[in-house]
């Protein structure tokens, strides 16, 4: 499980930083992602399935933990880059393709209830994922399952 950490640290690390950037070095350690991950439980258990807590912003993106029991909707981030790394589970992720129902949810920010003609990708623990800016995306768990996953978003425009 150590082996986990190191990948994180390379994926903040290879990020490219403002000027304005703190001086200070943030670490997790696995067992500090898996606490917070044990304080979304009961909300991840709950009618939507999903529960997510943003731990650090930075000058260009911010840092989450994020754990689902039930697929998400579709979503498109038109100034955000996602950043996943998996931390335990597995998923399978629609990219690409059409939302259904789209609506905005923001600014920048659309929601809808699936992506279709999409690409689909496997994600297992211990993988990266980037998810440019602009492209739809969906994260399917598979029933009785679980998706825990340490998520970076990039403003990229």
């Amino acid at each position: 499980m150590r082996r986990l950490i190191a990948p994180i640290a390379f994926c903040l690390a290879a990020l490219p930083l403002a000027a304005a950037q703190s001086v200070t070095v943030d670490h997790l350690t696995q067992a500090d992602i898996l606490q917070k991950a044990q304080s979304l439980e009961p909300k991840a258990k709950a009618a939507d399935g999903s529960a997510a807590v943003k731990l650090n912003d930075y000058a260009n993106h911010y840092t989450m933990v994020s754990l689902r029991h039930k697929n998400g909707g579709a979503e498109i981030h038109e100034n955000y880059a996602d950043l996943f790394f998996v931390v335990r589970g597995k998923a399978t992720l629609l990219s690409g393709g059409d939302v259904q129902d789209q609506k905005s949810a923001g600014p920048g920010e659309f929601r809808g209830t699936a992506v279709r003609n999409g690409t689909s990708t496997p994600l297992n623990e211990g993988d990266f994922v980037h998810i440019p800016a602009g492209v739809s995306h969906q994260l399917l768990v598979p029933e009785g399952g679980e998706f825990l996953y340490f998520v970076v978003k990039v403003k990229e425009k």
